[in-house]
């Protein structure tokens, strides 16, 4: 597959055109947006030559990896290509109709792949001529430097495409791991609660934002607190996939939404991409300091992580991918210290499974519902 096509010349977009024309690739980038594309391509130049002034890059590859590059002003420019991946707005409709019409440009070999987050891959594959060559590619933002990517077939895709697509990411020098066909596949399923327990301990008026952020990277070495991490993401971003994962999952307690994080997003309080989120990113803002209390971070962290191991476990008993790849998506693809299967056995699984039962019996709500493996582990 050394001929390929990406849709969408956003951030996620050009950036796997960059790793796909890095490893040898022929990469045409197109976007209904023509500007996009153009914005896109110098973006990716200047992006290029401070690695060159870096040395993390040489001269040579920069000129090399441009060349690469060409730009499509229409679909029709994709005839060549034996594999294109989608990286557009989340929304099924518009990626569904958008496919339907690439049919009609590609070869019957062709591989058509979707960057989606969260929304189901058998959905977004159902109404084409030929689902079996449709498949879940999801890369990781910034796709250059993250090295996961979930490789997820539909219930439709033809059974050997996913080994295909595994190797290829390994020949581009990523991570991959295979997930099955689920809302929010492993990342986006599991990592929930690292968000969702913080927004509600802070709607709680438990502690503060810069309380749970200090807690979790003080006593689980995480590089980034769950507010510092939305803001970074984009508070909008992190609440649509939140919504996504709820809705797919039938409205299941454990993926609510926060009305804290909808407000967030209804004030364009969006994060570093607006300037302002849970924190303050204008020029000469200080970053507020946490007020340190030793008991509440010790709440803080085994409410979080417990919440985290119990998704992991679940996941585990569904089968979503193997205990390996459970582990390496997770500090792969979200930088987490360790993986929560081995984070559980490190804390004890009894200890995970006492903090949840104490959190059912005060809120009374099923999102404190165990797995019903973890009782067993």
């Amino acid at each position: 597959m050394k001929n390929v096509g990406i849709i969408g010349a956003g951030t996620m977009g050009i950036g796997i055109a960059q790793v796909a024309a890095t490893n040898g690739c022929k990469v045409w980038v197109y976007d209904a947006n023509a500007k996009q594309v153009e914005r896109a391509t110098v973006g990716l130049e200047k992006t290029l030559t401070k690695l060159v002034d870096k040395q993390k890059i040489s001269a040579e590859k920069m000129t090399e990896i441009l060349a690469n590059i060409s730009i499509a002003t229409e679909l029709k420019d994709f005839k060549d290509c034996e594999l294109i991946i989608e990286a557009i707005i989340e929304n099924k409709e518009i990626k569904t109709k958008v496919f339907t019409e690439l049919e009609k440009h590609v070869s019957e070999s062709c591989v058509i792949g979707s960057n989606t987050s969260s929304i189901s891959i058998t959905s977004l594959g159902a109404e084409l001529q030929k689902p079996e060559r449709f498949i879940g590619i999801h890369f990781f933002n910034p796709a250059p430097l993250m090295p996961l990517v979930e490789v997820i077939p539909s219930l439709l895709t033809e059974k050997s495409l996913a080994e295909k697509i595994y190797n290829l990411m390994k020949d581009w020098g990523k991570t991959p791991v295979i997930a099955k066909d689920i809302p929010g596949f492993i990342v986006n399923r599991i990592a929930r609660p690292y968000y969702g327990e913080g927004l509600r301990i802070v709607e709680e008026n438990i502690a503060t934002v810069e309380q749970v952020d200090d807690a979790m990277k003080t006593l689980g070495n995480f590089k980034m607190g769950p507010f510092e991490l939305m803001d970074l993401i984009g508070v909008d971003v992190n609440f649509s996939v939140t919504k996504t994962v709820y809705n797919e999952y039938f409205y299941d307690p454990k993926y609510k939404p926060s009305l804290l994080q909808q407000r967030m997003s209804e004030a364009k309080l969006h994060g570093r991409k607006t300037g302002k989120g849970f924190y303050d990113y204008s020029e000469g803002a200080e970053k507020p300091v946490a007020q340190k209390d030793d008991a509440l971070y010790q709440q803080i962290f085994l409410r979080i992580i417990s919440m985290l191991i119990n998704e992991a476990v679940e996941a585990k008993r569904l089968g979503v991918a193997s205990d390996e790849d459970l582990e390496l998506a997770m500090q792969k693809g979200v930088n987490y210290p360790k993986g929560l299967l081995a984070w559980g056995k490190e804390i004890g699984y009894a200890k995970i499974s006492e903090t949840l039962q104490n959190l059912y019996e005060e809120y009374q709500e099923e999102r404190y519902r165990q797995s019903p493996l973890l009782r067993k582990m």
